[in-house]
């Protein structure tokens, strides 16, 4: 989820978490992604029958309605969608005997497993706000030449989804064999080790079955280097490493030290990707100051003519500002990134009002 998948969502959840109902009125539906969504809609049906027989007039009326709403909103969908569906119905009014019953479906940036049906005082948000706090998914690679594993890291979970031991004997002398010789058998083998580690690697990180914000190759000894350095991954995947980090052990303990590592490594990441943005936008401020601009108003006027290629936002702002000024931005096509206000350039930007924007060509002010 990036960072503006991330906003909309909070966004999202923030205008459901507001409403509540007198009563079990508000409903709350998940579908994961691939179930068949007419089967939901057989038993939110069946739930519109058995409605009928709540003795409170108003509830009664409040939970049929909702029902009926959910019912009509997801028959809007030929089929569930990829990442699946999170629908929620009811009355949201706030005003007793007035009625203002609406239908949110919303599509989650990522896939979601969760199958729910629940009728509250309130809309069912823990799945989608969970979802929020899910880091980016990266690639681990941890090997010396006894034994290599292969993971995906998210958050603070690694899962291990390959692991194998190297026929690559020990260092000693064999009887009868030359150290030359013996040396020559304990590369090769070594280096069919590596490459069927990559095959795995370069399967597995495939950018078509998975989508990874990068790669961490870890290990003790040379053995991490011989495999990155070499021609063992393919380039596309190679392009996605961005660390080679030392660990004092293979196997679990490995895993467990570089998990502790990749913190630093990982917020580094996501540092460097402002940064590179701030970096250009000071950049040509400074060079070319015709083609960037800062301050509410002038990048709102920019916004308008159509001229901004890139705006930078600080986190400092109300999510109201960065709502108002992103539509704006998406509207003429433009991107958008939001920075790090704890960052010495997300410091600078606040200075400079908070906002600012790479332009496309010059503006006449």
């Amino acid at each position: 989820m990036d960072d503006k998948e991330r906003f909309a969502l909070r966004k999202q959840l923030k205008e459901l978490n507001q409403y509540r109902a007198r009563h079990t009125e508000l409903v709350s539906v998940y579908i994961p992604g691939g179930y068949d969504i007419q089967k939901v809609i057989n038993q939110i049906s069946s739930e519109l029958s058995l409605a009928r027989n709540i003795k409170s007039a108003s509830t009664r009326k409040n939970v049929s309605n909702a029902l009926e709403k959910m019912i009509r909103g997801l028959r809007d969908y030929s089929k569930t969608p990829e990442n699946g569906l999170a629908a929620f119905a009811g009355n949201v009014s706030g005003k007793e005997g007035v009625s203002d019953v609406r239908f949110w479906g919303i599509e989650p940036p990522e896939k979601m497993s969760v199958r729910k049906y629940r009728c509250d005082q309130s809309f069912l948000l823990d799945p989608l706000s969970e979802m929020m706090e899910v880091h980016d998914a990266y690639g681990i690679v941890i090997l010396d030449r006894r034994e290599a594993q292969v993971a995906i890291l998210k958050g603070k979970t690694i899962s291990v989804i390959y692991s194998e031991t190297s026929a690559v004997p020990g260092k000693y002398k064999a009887g009868g064999q030359s150290a030359a010789r013996f040396a020559r058998v304990r590369e090769g083998l070594a280096r069919a080790f590596y490459q069927k580690v990559a095959n795995v690697v370069n399967h597995e990180f495939n950018p078509v079955l998975i989508n990874l914000k990068g790669i961490i190759i870890g290990g003790p000894g040379p053995s991490k280097e011989e495999f990155h350095n070499e021609n063992f991954l393919n380039q596309e995947i190679k392009k996605k490493v961005i660390a080679v980090v030392d660990v004092g052990y293979s196997g679990e303990q490995g895993i467990a030290e570089l998990l502790e590592k990749s913190k630093e490594i990982l917020a580094e990441e996501s540092m460097i990707r402002e940064k590179k943005a701030t970096d250009r936008f000071f950049n040509i401020l400074g060079k070319t100051p015709d083609l960037a601009t800062y301050g509410e108003e002038n990048v709102k006027k920019a916004s308008e003519l159509g001229a901004i290629e890139l705006m930078l936002i600080s986190d400092s702002k109300s999510e109201d500002d960065i709502e108002k000024f992103a539509d704006l931005v998406e509207a003429q096509r433009g991107d958008w990134i939001i920075i790090s206000s704890s960052s010495r350039e997300g410091q600078t930007l606040d200075g400079l009002g908070g906002v600012g924007a790479i332009l496309r060509y010059k503006v006449n002010w």
